[in-house]
């Protein structure tokens, strides 16, 4: 009884869980979305504060995440000169090999996080730790895999990244940074694994408390090993990914720590009994095997679209890393009322609570676009100090101070793509995502960006125009496929089949055979 206090504790209790199951019939659900009134004896204000609850501290960790690879940017941007510029390029060059390396790890988490939400919003903790156990065990060998790639191939993913306008020495400094974030690799895929399975019960605060934590290391390594201090000798781009992992490891550390504590609605524990069920990591992959292919073609767009802009020389190219990497925090706004979307949709759906499912997306969108324009603000009367935080030369601010003004006004489009993404993926609805995302990234913000930049010669305005047409043309597509409704068919019968299942498997699982 005291165990099942503490975990109540630990996690996040919504209107959801005192209101009772639904229905899961194809025959009474479907067709479009309308405005769902609230259900009696449910207040606006609790709705919105789940949304709070899940999204506030999911934002802090998002931020505190990001700020890793951003204050290795404003650090390495404040060397002098050219060797700054370098520097912030180098690190940009590293980035998208890094990310396309963690894409099948990032999409066993999507379906990680779906299930769970889905087990949780059905109050079965014992599927949702099988569910969390399967994911640590895969994603640890897909890690392993992926660092030996990745470590194998370093220097000709930098040079293919790089392209043909981008120093020699700016090229070595990004190989040095990639092989150095590798040797992390692993630490950081399980503590991002853990990062999902919490997310899935509701849990943003621990998170939120084990990422600060491991800023506030990066930070202080950052600050002795970029410019040398304590005895340690300068070591510059070298240094900001040795502290960068020196962080991440301390945020492992201590996501296993919460991992094989059970107090926690999802725990590890080796001791109990496992059996590999591969039905269950079936409905995980299902899920997960989209997302991974929406992760794919997203990454060869970003690199098509990138390899234009370097091929646009070091300071081009290192202004556009800043204004990328003001943009990423920018995300983090709209990716953190997406978890709450993707969490709150996957328990409604869990309880047959279709009903409320649209409920909380409607809010979350309403949330999400209002604090969109706070970002808004803040770039449209900020914009050369933000741009100035990285890089303090007056070419970098006035080829990215303009930048940021057509990135204002892409914020609500952007947050409202997010949130609904968001919630299609909760519903399992993963494959439409994943076609989006092929059509936006590769068919919009490449090709455009290819034909304003070759053709029409508007340089970094050119590649800036591409990818807020990719914005918005997403905004448009995530939002018509969620008010047609279809996403609920797909929910439906993955709910009633899988229920049948596991009605099958029942009396097995009870001894009865």
């Amino acid at each position: 009884m005291n165990r099942d206090r503490e975990t109540e504790e630990k996690t996040v209790r919504v209107v959801l869980d005192d209101l009772p199951y639904g229905h899961a019939s194809e025959q009474e659900i479907g067709g479009p979305i309308g405005r769902i009134r609230i259900p009696d004896g449910v207040r606006k204000e609790r709705i919105y504060r789940d949304i709070i609850l899940i999204a506030w501290p999911s934002l802090v960790e998002l931020v505190l995440t990001q700020l890793t690879s951003i204050a290795d940017q404003i650090m390495v941007g404040r060397l002098p000169g050219q060797e700054g510029i370098n520097a912030l390029a180098a690190v940009g060059l590293a980035a998208q090999p890094k990310f396309l390396l963690m894409t099948m790890i990032q999409a066993l988490n999507v379906g990680a996080t779906a299930m769970i939400a889905r087990f949780r919003g059905q109050q079965n903790r014992e599927r949702s730790n099988l569910v969390f156990k399967h994911a640590m065990i895969l994603n640890l060998f897909m890690s392993l895999l992926f660092m030996a790639l990745g470590l194998v191939f370093c220097e000709q993913l930098i040079r293919f990244m790089g392209g043909t306008g981008i120093s020699e020495e700016t090229l070595k400094l990004g190989d040095d940074y990639l092989r150095i974030q590798l040797y992390g690799f692993i630490p950081l895929c399980l503590a991002i694994t853990v990062t999902a399975a919490l997310r899935g019960i509701g849990d943003t605060r621990t998170p939120m408390i084990y990422n600060t934590i491991a800023n506030v290391v990066n930070l202080l390594f950052n600050y002795i090993m970029i410019y040398g201090h304590f005895g340690v000798p300068k070591m510059g781009v070298a240094g900001a990914s040795w502290a960068t992992i020196i962080g991440q490891t301390v945020a492992f550390g201590i996501a296993m720590w919460v991992s094989f504590g059970k107090k926690h609605y999802v725990y590890l524990d080796f001791k109990e009994k496992f059996r590999f069920d591969t039905d269950l990591m079936g409905r995980v992959v299902g899920i997960g095997i989209p997302s991974m292919m929406e992760q794919l073609f997203m990454r060869a767009g970003i690199i098509i679209y990138t390899r234009q802009v370097t091929g646009l020389g070091d300071l081009i190219y290192a202004t556009h890393q800043v204004c990328m990497s003001i943009q990423s925090m920018t995300f983090m706004m709209g990716q953190a009322f997406a978890n709450a979307a993707t969490t709150l949709m996957g328990q409604s759906i869990g309880k047959r609570r279709y009903d409320m499912s649209a409920v909380y997306m409607r809010l979350t969108r309403n949330l999400g676009i209002a604090a969109s324009f706070v970002l808004m603000a803040l770039m449209v009367f900020f914009n050369e100090e933000i741009i100035g935080l990285f890089k303090d030369s007056a070419e970098v601010i006035a080829l990215g101070a303009p930048i940021l003004l057509l990135l204002a006004a892409s914020q609500p489009f952007q947050a409202d793509q997010f949130i609904v993404s968001g919630g299609l993926r909760g519903a399992g609805d993963t494959r439409y995502t994943a076609v989006v995302t092929a059509i936006t990234v590769l068919g919009v913000r490449s090709l455009v960006c290819i034909a304003l930049i070759s053709v029409f010669h508007l340089g970094l305005w050119g590649a800036w125009i591409a990818l807020v047409a990719d914005q918005c043309m997403r905004t448009v597509l995530m939002g018509m496929r969620y008010h047609s409704g279809k996403w609920k068919q797909i929910s439906v019968k993955n709910t009633i089949h899988a229920e049948k299942r596991e009605a099958r498997e029942r009396p097995v699982s009870n001894g009865k055979i």
